[in-house]
């Protein structure tokens, strides 16, 4: 639990590069998500080229961070594995893949934020170009990552109001 109470958007960070260990392990974290049908629509398009992520700032106006953040894993899925067409449980499915890479980099002692791009077709068209992305794909969300500069207080979320029980 102290690891989901501390994670907080990040969007100020340092310098320090993110190691090809710890980078692995937040992919594999990604990946260990669940999905509709173990279908695992996912693939995670890592981006460090400082050109690409000023690009990326472009499309997306609220990826201001992107101009200190080491790195962007952009978590897309491949409709071409979609087993239940129609239903989009890829969204699900790659949210989930988000928060675990989220989770993860907390661990590490990370900071991250996570970008929404589906389904603001602008982002998805902007994402789509600058990455070469197949028809096929979609970007779904934008993790900026790094190690922070900035600490934020864990905040007390959980309102009784929210829970119902049995009926609304």
């Amino acid at each position: 639990m102290d690891i989901i109470r501390n994670r907080r958007s990040i969007r100020k960070y340092t310098n320090q590069a993110v190691s090809k260990e710890t980078l692995h392990d937040l992919l594999e974290a990604g990946m260990c998500a669940p999905s509709a049908g173990n279908e695992r629509p996912w693939h995670f398009i890592v981006v460090e080229e400082r050109a690409q992520l000023e690009e990326i700032m472009k499309v997306h106006q609220y990826s201001r961070m992107l101009s200190e953040a080491r790195l962007a894993i952009v978590v897309c899925a491949d409709l071409a594995t979609d087993k239940y067409p129609g239903n989009n449980f890829w969204i699900q499915d790659c949210s989930a893949a988000t928060e675990n890479i989220l989770l993860a980099a907390q661990e590490k002692g990370l900071g991250t934020c996570w970008l929404g791009v589906y389904p603001v077709q602008v982002r998805v068209d902007g994402l789509k170009k600058i990455l070469n992305l197949p028809e096929n794909v979609v970007p779904v969300s934008a993790i900026a990552v790094g190690y922070p500069a900035e600490s934020k207080k864990p905040m007390d979320r959980y309102d009784e109001s929210r829970v119902h029980r049995d009926r609304w």
